[in-house]
């Protein structure tokens, strides 16, 4: 039977961005959200229990995988076979399996090849989407950018904030995935319930980043 804690075992244990501590926090959003949509259930907790297992090497949790970009590009993908191994044991109907890959494959927000159309799908989106922004966002943008050796802070070129794309040599850091990402996505969440959520992450999110980039170009 899935739970929170049979999910343990699949993700990384030091892994500050994508490990078990994040899908534990999307599954608690996933549940509120769910609550308060009145979404399915049973559907919403297997998506967000398994939204991000899985990784390439014979399942085996890698947080050094994670930081990979070829991998973080697949990983809904790769989600989505072993959520379907997964369930499949676990004897759930084909039906039933189709509707939890379906969250999985499209809660990916640099991938528009499969947007949500289900609202078990949309809280999936919203949950982990929360999990990004706010103080927790603030603080797994900063890891992210450590763990792929990028600094904290590096001052956006025009290039980059026009169309997300750097000059040659030009870093990736938490801030400029602040630039390209995350303050985009506030405005991106499917439901009213994570809306009225995601307002005040976005904002405290925002301060930060505002006065990051002014403490660090010497202006504050």
């Amino acid at each position: 039977m899935l739970s929170l804690e049979s999910a343990r075992s699949w993700y990384s244990a030091s892994d500050p961005v994508h490990g078990f501590d994040h899908v534990a926090r999307v599954y608690q959003m996933a549940v509120r959200l769910a609550r308060l949509e009145g979404a399915e259930m049973e559907i919403v907790e297997a998506a967000a229990l398994l939204h991000d297992a899985g990784n390439g090497h014979g399942h085996e949790s890698d947080a050094e995988f994670q930081t990979l970009p070829a991998a973080r590009a697949s990983h809904h993908h790769i989600a989505a076979e072993f959520a379907k191994t997964v369930l499949g044991k676990e004897g759930w109907p084909e039906e039933r399996i189709a509707a939890v890959l379906h969250c999985i494959r499209s809660h990916r927000f640099r991938d528009e090849d499969e947007q949500p159309q289900t609202l078990e799908a949309k809280i999936l989106f919203d949950a982990d989407k929360l999990d990004a922004i706010g103080a927790i966002g603030v603080a797994r943008a900063i890891g992210y950018a450590v763990q792929a050796g990028q600094p904290v802070y590096a001052r956006a070129s025009a290039q980059f904030k026009r169309a997300g794309l750097g000059k040659p040599g030009e870093a990736h850091s938490a801030y400029h995935e602040y630039i390209f990402k995350l303050r985009r996505l506030n405005d991106r969440l499917y439901t009213p319930s994570a809306r009225q959520i995601g307002t005040e992450r976005h904002r405290i999110m925002e301060v930060f980043f505002t006065r990051l980039a002014a403490e660090c170009s010497g202006e504050g």
